[in-house]
């Protein structure tokens, strides 16, 4: 292995203009109308990315981050000048379409530059959550009951049980899931697929809402791969107003109520039995799905003790503190340990 391995955080924020924090955003956290639970931070993601270089370099590595900013040219230019022994790819959308995703990463195997996370196809897979699902439950692997709706009907019949969830089938990190997305009725259901199929121009998934804890299982590994201390999200302090689900607001809007009152608790308690149980159908989900170095398998524990996976998320969030990292922490790895693992992945990977 060579003294300092270069590595080069890619990600893409087309225009970073309109992160520049005004003050007005500070002014904004006194006026709301509840009590906060997190301290709410304005860090612009460029300012992420930079900090997670400036991590990997404090392990031993020299690590530069680039935002293509929706240019394949600047990427390539930068690879040719940089020349990085490894890729940390942080690309989840390009020219503001998700499912261009996959073209990145082929990108990368094309060049044969050695790449953090998971190869295209299984990009592409997991952001597919109906084919998702159908792929889970021919391996044994329990998923809510659904059907999917391409055009707009007027009637949509189905043998679900209330309530539903409607979901955009191609999106991922919450996109499109909100408090409306949980419809009681079939005036509801037909109000929210139409919105998702104008509104989101795909199809609509409808499944049904698994009322229980939500848990998120992180994976971690290449051949070998490994579960890491369960993560829950509580819902102990949510409002009546509000369905017990991790929206987008809840993950993405720091001035929202579901951003406050959707707690993270690691390690989840759990008794021993099921905790494994989880454990292995996360590592098994990650396997069906042809992930690779990291992911995180979201699930619902129903109150009759059953497990149901949600999704398969390759190439999670990896902010410090956050969902993927906070199960590292348990698991006694520091974040830029855990950054350096799955750089690692990737370079032993491409060595082979």
């Amino acid at each position: 292995m060579k003294e300092k391995l270069k590595i080069l955080v890619v990600y893409n924020e087309p225009e970073p203009e309109l992160y520049v924090k005004p003050e007005e955003l500070k002014d904004k956290d006194k006026d709301l109308e509840f009590k906060r639970y997190f301290e709410v931070e304005h860090q612009t993601p460029m300012e992420e990315f930079d900090y997670i270089a400036e991590r990997l370099n404090k392990v031993g590595f020299e690590a530069s981050a680039l935002n293509i900013e929706d240019s394949i040219d600047k990427l390539l230019k930068s690879v040719q000048k940089i020349k990085p022994d490894i890729i940390f790819n942080f690309i989840e959308i390009y020219k503001e379409k998700s499912r261009l995703e996959m073209n990145i990463a082929s990108l990368l195997e094309l060049l044969g530059i050695p790449y953090t996370g998971a190869p295209p196809m299984a990009i592409a897979n997991c952001q597919n959550k109906v084919l998702t699902k159908r792929y889970l439950k021919t391996v044994g692997i329990s998923t809510p009951d659904f059907f999917i709706v391409k055009e707009k009907l007027k009637i949509y019949k189905h043998k679900l049980k209330y309530p539903l969830i409607v979901k955009p089938a191609w999106e991922d990190a919450s996109v499109g899931i909100e408090n409306d997305s949980i419809v009681e009725n079939h005036k509801s259901l037909s109000n929210r697929i139409e919105y998702i199929l104008n509104y989101f121009q795909q199809p609509a998934l409808v499944e049904e809402f698994i009322d229980g804890r939500e848990l998120n299982v992180a994976v971690l590994g290449d051949k070998k791969v490994k579960a890491l201390p369960i993560s829950e999200i509580a819902f102990d302090k949510m409002p009546d107003k509000l369905y017990n689900i991790v929206s987008y607001q809840a993950k993405w809007e720091p001035h929202h109520e579901a951003y406050h009152k959707t707690i993270p608790v690691c390690p989840a308690k759990l008794p021993k039995q099921l905790e494994c149980k989880a454990k292995g159908i996360a590592i098994r989900s990650f396997r069906a799905m042809d992930c690779r170095d990291y992911a995180r398998v979201d699930m619902r524990l129903s109150k009759e003790n059953k497990l149901y996976v949600l999704e398969v998320n390759p190439n999670p969030d990896l902010t410090e503190g956050a969902g993927f990292m906070r199960s590292a922490e348990n698991h006694g790895l520091s974040y830029g340990q855990t950054l350096k693992r799955i750089a690692l992945f990737a370079y032993r990977r491409a060595k082979k």
